[in-house]
């Protein structure tokens, strides 16, 4: 396996105390890490990804590593990844690097047992992307659904590609929409 070529790292966290309304005693950190790497296939056809496929387990792990010290320490409970492919790629270039294997090595480093939410474009540098989020133990508690938005304004260059972990410590600070709660969830089966 050829290892993946990364050109820049990119780190974004936010802390939010409010949204609207009174403060909280818990914020929510919501993080994001971004790695620019270098497109195998730009320009070219190939019905085979596994040069992406492959490495992604490894950058999955870093990317989530670094995702933690942005954090700060924090457990985190809801997680999503994207990737931006440049313009001499394709969408499937960016969903080869975040697949399956990227998927449970994801999980694996932050004890998730639901599917990893995700999203991915072909597009210019300096495009922004907005990271779908959801609690990593069951899909369907409400509070977690959230986003990260993070722009990189020189990538992906035409051959490179964007790829992105994020996670968040918790909910939304002042979801009150309903739904099940993350107190309530008790399949097991990663939806409730």
């Amino acid at each position: 396996m050829t290892p993946l070529t990364v050109r820049k790292w990119v780190t974004f966290a936010e802390e939010i105390s409010s949204d609207g309304g009174p403060a909280v005693e818990e914020p929510l950190v919501k993080a994001a890490v971004a790695a620019v790497i270098r497109n195998p296939y730009a320009g070219r056809w190939s019905e085979n990804l596994d040069e992406l496929i492959e490495p992604s387990v490894p950058l999955a792990r870093e990317l989530v590593a670094r995702c933690h010290a942005a954090l700060g320490g924090r457990q985190a409970e809801s997680c999503g990844k994207g990737a931006i492919v440049g313009t001499l790629g394709d969408q499937d270039h960016g969903v080869a690097c975040i697949t399956t294997p990227f998927g449970d090595a994801m999980r694996a480093e932050i004890d998730g047992i639901t599917w990893v939410t995700s999203t991915s474009k072909v597009a210019a540098a300096g495009t922004s992307i907005d990271i779908p989020l959801a609690y990593r133990r069951a899909l369907f508690v409400r509070e977690f659904y959230d986003t990260v938005t993070i722009t990189v304004p020189d990538g992906p260059r035409p051959d490179e590609i964007l790829v992105i972990a994020a996670m968040a410590s918790r909910g939304r600070v002042h979801h009150r929409v309903g739904g099940l709660a993350k107190d309530e969830v008790s399949v097991g089966d990663g939806l409730r």
